[in-house]
């Protein structure tokens, strides 16, 4: 793991790194606690046509999730993605929801074996990372929680149009109404986005069936956020009591939105909101961690006399 140059202007207290996990070399932002081990991490993942540097805003000091969470005893790693930051010269095309997956997996696994991680890990996700997250947490139970924003499981628009409209700038559904963002946020930008890759572009349209196939398979608390002026993804009640539905296995399972924002909710003024919200979950997570960690390991209740022996007992779309 060794440091990388940055491209962009980055917070105080943020720092680039280089990581080396399932044979990509990934390019990330690293903010840790000043003092002291970590409560946990939190593995940030950025969406389709942005960077790590989507969670370390520019445009206002409120926006950085990197240096919220370290300040408020969180280590915070945002990566990039593969295909993106310095992975893209070595993958071009970028790689596959389950490539990504896997690459997230093996992230958490190299980063736990350099630093602290305190209680384990926690995925907030935005967008396609959202994708990536779900799939990743459907197939281990390394995160402790997930925390999704940008995604759901049915898209507001037809899959058949999806190559067209992502084809285009897609402004409108990228962003919502511009009072809703810093005046900088768009002369900020800068290395913040970038192409989305082949791989991930043909795979937008088969999402709405992942989702289903994935969701009864996770088994980690899960919270969802969709922006008040979220434009990708169809979020209405009837839409949310789906969600609901198909992640019925979840521990803890919560479908919020988000006021005043935008699809791109981390980089507008409601993103330390938004951001408060996502850690608060976490805490809430952490607690419930540390009360079942004080019970008893073994069933201490007595045992029926017919009983001969006691049983046994996881801007982009």
């Amino acid at each position: 793991m060794e440091t990388s140059t940055p491209s962009q202007p980055l917070s105080p207290g943020v720092r680039p790194l280089s990581l080396d996990a399932a044979g990509v070399t990934l390019s990330c932002l690293l903010a840790e606690p000043p003092d002291g081990e970590p409560r946990a991490t939190v593995v940030a993942v950025h969406g389709g046509g942005m960077t790590a540097g989507y969670f370390d805003g520019q445009a206002h000091p409120d926006l950085s999730l990197l240096t919220l969470g370290a300040r408020l005893g969180f280590t915070v790693l945002a990566l990039d993605r593969p295909g993106y930051g310095l992975s893209a010269g070595q993958l071009p095309a970028g790689q596959s929801l389950a490539e990504q997956a896997e690459v997230l997996d093996a992230v958490m696994d190299r980063f736990a074996q350099r630093h602290a991680t305190g209680a384990g890990f926690f995925l907030l996700a935005h967008s396609y990372g959202g994708k990536v997250a779900l799939v990743a947490a459907a197939h281990t139970l390394r995160p402790l929680a997930l925390d999704v924003s940008g995604c759901g499981h049915r898209y507001d628009i037809e899959p058949a149009d999806l190559p067209r409209v992502l084809s285009r700038s897609s402004w409108g559904r990228n962003w919502g109404p511009l009072r809703l963002y810093p005046p900088d946020t768009f002369r900020s930008l800068g290395a913040l986005v970038a192409p989305m890759p082949v791989l991930e572009a043909d795979e937008v349209a088969r999402w709405p069936g992942t989702f289903e196939d994935l969701a009864p398979r996770l088994r980690i608390p899960v919270r969802m956020t969709f922006a008040e002026h979220e434009a990708w993804w169809l979020h209405g009640e009837r839409d949310i009591a789906e969600i609901t539905a198909l992640l019925a296995a979840a521990p803890v399972l919560r479908v919020e939105r988000q006021p005043d924002a935008g699809h791109n909710i981390s980089l507008g003024w409601a993103a330390r909101s938004y951001h408060l919200r996502a850690l608060g979950f976490f805490e809430e997570c952490l607690a419930a961690l540390r009360a079942r960690r004080g019970r008893p390991a073994v069933d201490v209740r007595p045992v029926p006399a017919t009983t001969a022996s006691p049983s046994a007992t996881v801007p982009g779309v």
